[in-house]
């Protein structure tokens, strides 16, 4: 019963509001979002907090009795929509909220995994979802739990019964927008990106309103679009024509399809932008801004403060919507304000979060032909220009074809893609799900038309090491060096979790959850949910017990558009399962 929930089980669960009394009506706060790292009965944001660090001070499981975890429940899904379980549960007030694959959400009981409600988006036959019908979670504030879905909607519920309160159209599904990230939420705002940007689509950030979903302001994200704020123009993003050729800004891409981080001290948000349309660079001279960036905006005006661009020219696709975790170390002797990007171009960076001053750049995976090094001096990449696929030439007969082929590595899906890393407050290490890949790409004429693939580029992923594709990396910031590295068969496309508990939590293709030595990456559990884990974890205290939670069903991008690496691991099983585990009270 797509749209709605069954009348049964509202029914029921009204029943059991009015049996049990008041539950907390008034929910989760602006304040309590912002202080949710801290708060530790409760995962109320994406990431653990709206810095987006993943770390937990919990330290009941740890290193040391991490061997006897056990599940608690496992809660299906349910239907045949069994594929691409990439969501970050939320728990508050004894529910756990989870999204589904095909923009569905769950409520389930965080003691016993009974189900309390579904919602089914109904969702339109024309979306055009590039990476699959994933979605990456929720946000909640108040009585809300919202999400945005395949068909460019952002879409909040009532969290005790799963009945709509708005629904608001972000942008036009039929010219290749969706959305898939969870929402952030900023002094009663709901701040959100969009997905599409292989479509040429032009990648926005846009702040509305908690209570009604009404547009607060807006922010495009390729120069030469204008902002609004209270329906009124804003300023333009950029300078027409500055770093873009022709109309070209008009398409050009730049998706903010991961959304965003905040930072209360500095009062930024930070969003990355993805890759520039089409991919063909040859058809768009410059550095094309502010594609393959991240930008920080004021959460009041959405006014762009700074930005800084990791690959400009983008010309193998590897965008720079990977999020950016603000944390703080002492650098040569000075205590600094920083964030860090872990970039799908292979490289590890760490800012000035307060200005977007480079401060350093290092190799994270085992190689980079597209360039060897990041200039300490002016932040860019140092550019190995035979290493940028050929623009597609005239044969004597006059007719088009392919440009030169070039190897690359990293592939186009990443040194790391969408999956989110960790920070360790107590280690002060960076813990990154990264991939080792390369491609063979090309370009290809191509004309925009709306709605269609706007690429004008063919690639062929394969592996690059016959003893791995997946690493999961300890980088330690300040020195840019690799701590320790757990190497996987398949690719990782799951998130991360780390605790002080000397604990980091991750999950495989091949169907494990596992957790590792935080210190040493020494593998010390494993559990086997039924299907590939793409999930991101979390962990919480209820009862007098800490609890870890993780989604399994596997899907993504990798079985899509993954080509011969794919192949390896075709056997894996789809699912759609959410796991709890604690440790048993004996």
């Amino acid at each position: 019963m797509k749209g709605k929930i069954s009348r049964y089980m509202a029914s029921f669960v009204a029943m059991g509001i009015m049996a049990a009394g008041p539950l907390h009506a008034g929910g989760p706060t602006s304040q309590d979002l912002v202080d949710d790292a801290k708060s530790t009965g409760d995962v109320l944001t994406y990431g653990m907090g709206p810095q987006g660090q993943r770390f937990s001070p919990l330290t009941k499981l740890n290193a040391d009795n991490i061997k006897h975890l056990v599940p608690a429940f496992s809660s299906s899904l349910g239907g045949e929509k069994q594929r691409g379980q990439e969501s970050q549960p939320l728990v508050y007030d004894g529910t756990i909220y989870v999204t589904g694959s095909y923009s569905r959400m769950f409520a389930f009981d965080s003691r016993t995994g009974e189900k309390k409600w579904e919602y089914d988006a109904r969702l339109p036959d024309g979306i055009m979802p590039c990476c699959d019908v994933v979605n990456r979670g929720a946000a909640i504030h108040g009585d809300k739990i919202i999400f945005a879905t395949l068909d460019a909607h952002l879409v909040a519920l009532n969290r005790l019964t799963g009945k709509v309160i708005w629904n608001k159209a972000m942008a036009d599904y039929q010219a290749g927008y969706s959305a898939t990230a969870a929402p952030l939420i900023v002094k009663d705002m709901v701040i959100t990106g969009n997905s599409g940007g292989e479509f040429g689509i032009v990648g926005m950030v846009q702040a509305r309103n908690v209570e009604t979903g009404e547009l607060i302001w807006e922010r495009p994200t390729i120069e030469g679009h204008m902002g609004t704020l209270h329906g009124q123009p804003n300023g333009m993003t950029g300078k027409l024509n500055a770093s873009w050729p022709g109309d070209m800004w008009k398409t050009g891409g730049g998706a903010t399809w991961l959304g965003g981080t905040y930072d209360p001290e500095t009062n930024l948000i930070f969003f990355g932008t993805g890759n520039p349309g089409p991919w063909n660079s040859h058809m768009r001279p410059g550095d094309n801004l502010y594609s393959a960036s991240t930008l920080a905006l004021d959460p009041d005006t959405g006014v762009i403060k700074w930005h800084y661009q990791t690959t400009p020219h983008d010309g193998w696709d590897f965008d720079g919507v990977n999020e950016f975790i603000p944390f703080d170390a002492t650098v040569n002797g000075k205590a600094m304000k920083l964030g860090a990007k872990a970039d799908r171009n292979g490289y590890f960076y760490v800012l000035d979060r307060t200005n977007g001053k480079f401060v350093s750049a290092n190799k994270f995976v085992m190689q980079t032909t597209w360039a060897n090094g990041i200039n300490a001096k002016t932040g860019r990449p140092n550019f190995i220009e035979e290493g940028r696929p050929g623009a597609p030439v005239v044969n004597a007969k006059g007719e088009t074809e392919k440009g030169k082929v070039v190897f690359s590595s990293p592939s186009f899906l990443g040194g790391k893609n969408w999956m989110p890393m960790a920070f360790s407050q107590d280690t002060g290490l960076f813990y990154i799900p990264s991939n080792d890949w390369g491609m063979e790409i090309w370009n290809e004429p191509i004309a925009y038309k709306k709605g269609a693939a706007f690429l004008g580029a063919g690639f062929t992923i394969k592996p690059i090491a016959e003893d791995h594709i997946g690493a999961l990396r300890a980088m330690d910031p300040k020195t840019g060096k690799i701590v320790w590295e757990y190497k996987n068969k398949a690719p990782l496309w799951g998130g991360v979790l780390t605790t002080a508990g000397n604990l980091v939590f991750t999950g495989t293709p091949e169907g494990y959850l596992k957790a590792f030595d935080a210190k040493t990456g020494k593998e010390l559990w494993k559990f086997q949910t039924g299907s590939g884990v793409v999930g991101s974890p979390i962990t919480w205290e209820q009862d007098g017990e800490q609890y870890v939670a993780v989604m399994s069903g596997w899907g993504g991008a990798v079985p899509l558009w993954g080509g011969e690496v794919a192949k390896t691991f075709k056997e894996i099983s789809q699912g759609g399962s959410l796991w709890v585990f604690k440790l048993p009270k004996d």
